[in-house]
């Protein structure tokens, strides 16, 4: 069985047909991994930066799925396995980048520095589409993008994405890739408790409920450790759920 060297692992993604998973690491390296035998399936290098995060092309076809993976300098890589080979070079950031997602339908890449910029990206030809600076001084921590018909919410677009910032904030959007749209739907802000200088904290996590899109997941740092459940139909939290004892649904409507 091989394992990661001894350094740290910043980022674990399965791909959708979950039979594989790819890691990545402190040492610049990239790593996918077969879900069966949890044997190394191949290994993608880059010297001297750090890979802080990695993701999943929605692709089902075995010669057409990559990984792209967001790096310390501010670039992105895309890799395709079935060549084993680097296929495309990014470089939307000037800060490290902490998220990276492909839209549900992989028109386009999501990616965020650490200063809360995020960039949407042509996986084609490499170029910066916009740059959506809502989340600007926070780090983002979560990316995530499905699927879903956003007219039931009063805006035109076929996807949905949510970015989550450190600073207990949730964005979300309906798109259209294609007709180039992207509007903020909604605009969560969690109540953040006082911290000292120093402390370390939980990372803001925020992601949609596979089971229904209109509500949207969240945890982090707050005076009690729950999950948050929002409904952007309501545009309100109907559920708080204890994380320590997850049998007691501490509000509900």
């Amino acid at each position: 069985r091989q394992q990661h060297p001894l350094v740290a692992v910043n980022d674990v993604v399965f791909s959708f047909d979950e039979n594989h998973f790819a890691t990545c690491s402190e040492d610049g390296s990239v790593r996918v991994w077969s879900t069966s035998s949890y044997e190394l399936v191949v290994q993608f290098q880059v010297l001297n930066q750090a890979c802080g995060c990695v993701c999943w092309s929605p692709s089902s076809s075995k010669d057409s799925t990559c990984v792209a993976a967001g790096y310390s300098d501010g670039t992105l890589r895309i890799f395709r396995l079935a060549s084993t080979e680097m296929e495309l070079k990014l470089h939307p950031h000037q800060v490290a980048v902490t998220a990276i997602r492909y839209s549900a339908n992989g028109h386009v890449i999501l990616s965020a520095g650490k200063n809360g910029l995020v960039a949407v990206s042509s996986p084609v030809d490499g170029g910066t589409i916009r740059v959506i600076r809502d989340h600007k001084g926070a780090t983002i921590t979560t990316i995530q993008c499905v699927n879903e018909q956003c007219e039931k919410f009063g805006l035109e677009g076929n996807e949905m994405w949510l970015a989550a910032s450190a600073d207990r904030r949730v964005s979300v959007w309906a798109s259209d890739w294609l007709k180039d749209k992207c509007d903020l739907l909604d605009w969560l802000t969690f109540p953040a408790p006082a911290y000292f200088a120093g402390d370390s904290l939980p990372p803001s996590l925020a992601a949609f409920c596979p089971a229904d899109c209109s509500l949207v997941v969240y945890t982090g740092y707050g005076v009690e450790k729950e999950l948050s459940f929002y409904s952007l139909t309501k545009k309100q939290v109907t559920d708080l759920l204890s994380i320590e004892n997850p049998g007691i649904v501490l509000n509900s409507d």
